[in-house]
């Protein structure tokens, strides 16, 4: 009886140390979210760029997928930073435009972000690059989930610099946790720095869960490149700022295999907004698509995005299923199991998407907001309506030339306009007269968004908008 009775115990012990073994041995997933600044729609190898190549963003869509109809949440760098970081559209949580050192609004601690998400499952969170969210303190990284700051609070070019606003701007701040410890910093060495810094993020927690949000300033001008990359593309400076972009996604990828984590470490790239095209050598491609950022165009929202998660995303999917910035938020909680925020978000998980699953379509619309809260037009992914709005054209004028931008109309009356996305990307031929029930369906979706959020075109408040945080 007594051998049977330790048998027993015996086996109750090795059963629960192995099952606490098989716990232990679960991987966390670590996200690592690289977010540019003003690269367009063609500017990578595989949706056409020339005069340059990027062989390591070429070598993620191989390993990973590639979203061909992804739009940032809005074309502009401010609200496409806060609508990312919190899966809200950004005038439903404040925001628009663009943040300098004068304004006295950013995000509101209310809102919650990735990185706070990601905090309570016990992640480590770190933001190398530009921020945008308010420059003030109580708006900074450190006051919003992150763990670790080391960049520049807005813009680059909102510096005494400006080439058309000259010393209308404080010295740039370099800032590292909640001190600023330089000011005008060499940009040259932005995308090598922020790089650096992320690699060794990656290194110090390669034991732990960990979140990087890589918000590279460039390329957005005024752009610089270091001494390795200078003169080295054919494109000239452009091109060379995409080949060093290029590198440090490869230098990311080489650390995360040397360490082993590849396989529990989602890597993200896409871009905040389309190309500021009136800066002509100086800006990106936007590969055909309508006008650029600053716009509801394509041109000014829809931008390349690429994930890569060796064995679990299929290697070389190509996804033409229409997702946003928004989603990401919702799809990062969901992969690492943790709540959603408490607040009403916009976003929606497309994880089944990124596993090779197209059967599904998580996003049955989107909402082209710009300005304060202008809702200029609506798609259901196959078709988009444009309504009758003021606003941004770069056509008809000449770009600008070495850093020194175009002439651009911001202003022009745009006409309300029917277009077939599936045919007519670059939005030239208007079908509003020949579709009415598709006019229709797209009204109802604007309709029901006026009565949310609001539209300063139609004149509507919108029932569920929250105010930004203020000093």
């Amino acid at each position: 009886m007594l051998k049977k009775l330790l048998s027993f115990f015996l086996t109750v012990f090795f059963a629960l140390n192995i099952s606490s073994c098989k716990k232990e041995s679960v991987q966390h997933v670590n996200f690592i979210l690289v977010y540019l600044d003003d690269m367009g729609y063609g500017d990578i190898d595989i949706t056409g760029s020339q005069g340059y190549s990027t062989p390591h963003i070429d070598r993620m869509s191989k390993n990973g997928i590639f979203f061909s109809h992804y739009y940032a949440p809005q074309a502009v760098c401010s609200a496409s930073r806060a609508g990312l970081l919190t899966g809200c559209y950004p005038n439903r949580i404040g925001f628009s435009g663009a943040i300098n050192h004068s304004s006295k609004i950013g995000i509101n601690n209310q809102e919650e972000t990735i990185a706070e998400i990601l905090k309570t499952k016990g992640y480590r969170t770190a933001i190398f690059g530009k921020w945008h969210l308010g420059c003030q303190s109580q708006f900074l990284p450190l006051q919003n989930g992150f763990d670790e700051f080391y960049g520049i609070p807005y813009s680059h070019d909102m510096w005494p610099y400006h080439p058309t606003n000259k010393n209308f701007y404080p010295p740039l701040p370099l800032i590292n946790g909640n001190d600023i410890i330089e000011t005008n910093p060499d940009n040259s060495q932005f995308t090598t720095a922020f790089t650096e810094k992320s690699i060794d993020f990656i290194k110090r927690n390669k034991s732990t869960p960990f979140f990087i949000y890589l918000a590279h300033p460039l390329p957005h001008v005024p752009l610089a490149v270091s001494d390795n990359f200078r003169n080295k593309s054919e494109q000239g400076l452009y091109g060379d700022v995409m080949m060093e972009i290029d590198w440090s996604i490869g230098e990311l990828v080489k650390t995360l295999e040397e360490l082993n984590l590849d396989k529990n470490t989602l890597l993200i790239l896409t871009s905040d907004n389309g190309p500021w095209i009136n800066y002509g050598n100086h800006a990106g491609s936007t590969g055909g698509l309508r006008e650029g950022k600053g716009t509801s165009f394509e041109g000014g929202q829809r931008v390349p995005c690429l994930m890569q998660w060796k064995g679990t995303i299929p290697e070389g999917l190509v996804c033409n299923k229409m997702v946003s910035g928004i989603d990401i938020l919702p799809t990062l909680a969901n992969i690492a199991g943790a709540k959603l925020p408490e607040r009403k978000i916009d976003g929606v998980n497309i994880l089944e998407l990124m596993k090779g699953n197209t059967d599904v379509t998580p996003r049955k619309k989107f909402l082209y907001y710009y300005r304060k809260n202008s809702l200029e037009a609506v798609t259901n992914g196959e078709w988009k309506l444009v309504f009758p709005h003021p606003g941004r054209s770069y056509e008809d004028f000449v770009p600008g030339k070495d850093g020194m931008p175009g002439e651009v109309y911001e202003n022009r009356a745009f006409d309300r306009e029917l277009f077939d996305l599936r045919r007519d990307p670059g939005e030239r031929y208007n079908l509003i007269n020949s579709n009415p029930e598709i006019v229709e369906e797209l009204e109802k979706i604007a309709n029901e968004a006026r009565e949310d959020l609001g539209d300063d075109i139609t004149g509507h408040e919108g029932k569920n908008r929250r105010p930004p945080g203020k000093l």
